[in-house]
């Protein structure tokens, strides 16, 4: 399999760009995982936020563990991109992981850094402290390897512009963590959604060998009321039954809200109900009167399509089309 160009950096400043580093045997599930959340993001979002691209130490082909290649760049003098991924490779002593001047550079220019699983654990082993995460397997590693202090067991730790993460599949939920920075609750919980990823995890979350449950925002009660709603798109329930049905007063849920999101009940559940619209729209061959039903209004869809994503649906639908036979 081999991966097409990536793109470039973007000049437009409201988008973030990411440059996503690899060494040879680099671990696929870890480079898609963070890749589709930012193809998901850019697709659900109303303007697409975010660029990337591929990078390795000295360009060209590379491949993974499992015989996937990706072109790549070579890492730049001057790196203008808001985040560097490290990705792991199942070899922390690969040469290639040894990025200390790599990391440097980018953190010097204001970018954050986070280093996967192997790329952590090199790093924590030639530049650590007992505040840095790396998968559990590597903790073993580094025991082994006589380490004077345990690495952290959450799945990911930050300090400062250098965050150290497990690797594996919780990138799915550091990337989700990190493009909840630059776009909307609703629309970060959408692409989790479409990745069928049933908990978003924080930072602090343990590994999963550690037995620990995990819930979507850490409140039990926003968990359910955000069940309610996925549960309830093509009628929409009042809020006023949500609350009732969750025991909580009006003012709790707006401020549990306004506190993990950012917005009120009412407008995460609209924005909720647009995003399903949108995917629907972009997906299927439903009309738009049967789109704008399906996901609770209807009447007045366009508008309110409009009104968020700028665009109608019948014109993004149209545009879409079009593209589709160039």
């Amino acid at each position: 399999m081999r991966a097409r160009s990536t793109p470039k950096v973007s000049t437009d400043p409201d988008r973030r760009h990411f440059d996503i580093l690899v060494a040879p045997g680099y671990v696929l599930l870890e480079l898609a995982s963070l890749v589709e959340v930012l193809r998901l993001a850019n697709r659900v979002c109303p303007h697409p936020p975010f660029t990337f691209t591929y990078r390795s130490l000295k360009g060209g082909p590379i491949d993974s563990s499992s015989d996937a290649t990706i072109q790549t760049e070579t890492v730049p003098t001057h790196p203008k991109a808001d985040y560097l991924f490290v990705i792991g490779n199942s070899d922390p002593d690969h040469p290639d992981l040894s990025l200390g001047r790599v990391v440097s550079g980018y953190t010097f220019r204001g970018s954050q850094v986070f280093l996967l699983a192997e790329a952590a654990s090199r790093y924590i082993d030639e530049h650590g402290t007992a505040d840095m995460a790396t998968h559990w397997e590597n903790a073993s590693f580094l025991r082994e390897r006589g380490a004077r202090f345990e690495a952290k067991m959450s799945i990911a730790t930050e300090q400062g512009g250098v965050v150290t993460c497990a690797g594996m599949e919780a990138t799915t939920d550091v990337a989700l963590a990190v493009i909840g920075r630059h776009i909307s609750g609703p629309a970060k919980m959408t692409v989790a959604d479409i990745m069928l990823h049933e908990n978003i995890r924080d930072f602090s979350s343990m590994q999963p060998f550690s037995g620990t449950k995990m819930t979507s925002t850490g409140d039990a009660k926003l968990d359910q009321c955000i069940k309610l709603m996925q549960a309830n798109i093509e009628d929409p329930l009042p809020i006023q039954q949500i609350v009732d049905s969750l025991h909580l007063s009006n003012r709790s849920l707006e401020r549990k809200f306004k506190t993990f999101f950012g917005t009120t009940p009412n407008g995460f559940y609209r924005e909720m109900r647009l995003a399903r619209a949108n995917n629907l729209l972009l997906n299927t061959t439903m009309s738009v009167r049967e789109i704008g039903l399906a996901c609770g209004f209807p009447n007045g869809f366009s508008s309110v399509y409009k009104s968020f994503f700028g665009v109608t649906p019948f014109v993004l639908r149209r545009e879409k089309r079009a593209a589709s036979h160039r």
